[in-house]
């Protein structure tokens, strides 16, 4: 047998299918699509869609349907039917100079309480990354009993602690230097009363804040941090440029969510005072309260807290704006 008899013969390429002639679309295996797919995310939101109509859909539409009506306690207790008001709640509402103060000291108040929240839970969330693993454990534990205690118990525990003649912090405060708080009453003045007020709803809502932007911090990748650091950025450029556009989303997310819970402070306010919050204490939720079940003229208060509702509708519109924005970005 000769050499060129043993050479292994080449194989030859299998016959590659013909083209589909010119006009003819080649057959695709397409995937089925399932029966009622598009009716399936619909049918597991019927049961949350009903609850929300049940629990938020009638007192939704008597509170509409209570602002524009004249509706007191005859009405109430149904010695005089219902009379149409028009919008003559609004525009007594509206004209009142005593309600723009409310809404001024409203807007200021959720402001500063937002603007607290939001720096302090990033202070002690970029500080909780820089701490051991059984510390952070304690810290979150610690946040969320904070977090969990309800609003009345902590409102109460505050008005201890700020009692003019048997508050601990007086009694410390006065052991400064120079300082003298023994018997000082933090609500003598509106100003005064609200900072406390302020703080107050600052410890409830930063646990929360803390926890989310904590979990966002970890989606931070740290090949980016290193990179920029590497290019010569400190750790306020890392933070600026790094770490808050990729927390952006979180961040209007939380402010959006403060704002509203701010602006519908109720029983920290209420408690405080005893159940009857001085004019310099009032904002919009307690302002209308008093209107409807002080003065008795549930119209009006209708009025105000619809008010209130469509401030609150602006400031989800603005946070949808923000995050149509953040996803055109991205």
């Amino acid at each position: 047998m000769s050499a060129a008899d043993t050479t292994t013969p080449a194989k030859v390429p299998p016959p590659r299918p013909a083209p589909p002639p010119p006009g003819v679309a080649a057959a695709r295996p397409r995937r089925g699509r399932a029966p009622g797919g598009a009716a399936v995310p619909w049918a597991l939101l019927a049961p949350c869609l009903l609850v929300l109509a049940l629990v938020m859909g009638y007192p939704l539409v008597r509170l509409v349907t209570l602002s524009f009506q004249k509706f007191g306690q005859s009405q109430l207790w149904g010695f005089q039917p219902a009379q149409s008001a028009g919008f003559a709640n609004f525009t007594n509402v509206l004209e009142d100079g005593e309600f723009w103060a409310v809404v001024v000291r409203t807007i200021v108040f959720a402001a500063g309480s937002v603007i607290f929240t939001m720096v302090l839970g990033m202070l002690i969330a970029l500080l909780l990354q820089r701490v051991s693993g059984w510390m952070k454990t304690l810290i979150n534990v610690v946040l969320v009993a904070s977090w969990g205690m309800p609003v009345i118990v902590a409102t109460t525990v505050f008005k201890w602690l700020f009692d003019s003649d048997y508050g601990i912090l007086n009694a410390l405060l006065s052991k400064l230097p120079g300082v003298h708080l023994i018997g000082h009453n933090w609500f003598a003045s509106g100003p005064q009363g609200l900072a406390v007020i302020m703080l107050l709803v600052v410890w409830g809502a930063v646990p929360f804040v803390v926890i989310t932007l904590g979990a966002g911090l970890t989606q931070v990748p740290k090949e980016l941090e290193e990179a920029a650091r590497l290019d010569g950025a400190g750790s306020w450029g890392v933070f600026r440029h790094v770490t808050l556009p990729i927390l952006k989303p979180i961040i209007v997310m939380l402010t959006t969510l403060s704002v509203i819970w701010d602006m519908g402070v109720f029983p920290q306010v209420f408690v405080m005072r005893g159940g009857h919050p001085e004019a310099e204490f009032q904002l919009l939720t307690t302002y209308s309260y008093d209107r409807a079940f002080v003065v008795n003229d549930y119209g009006q208060g209708s009025a105000i807290a619809l008010i209130t509702v469509l401030l609150l509708l602006g400031v989800v519109a603005l946070y949808m704006r923000q995050m149509l924005k953040i996803g055109e970005v991205e």
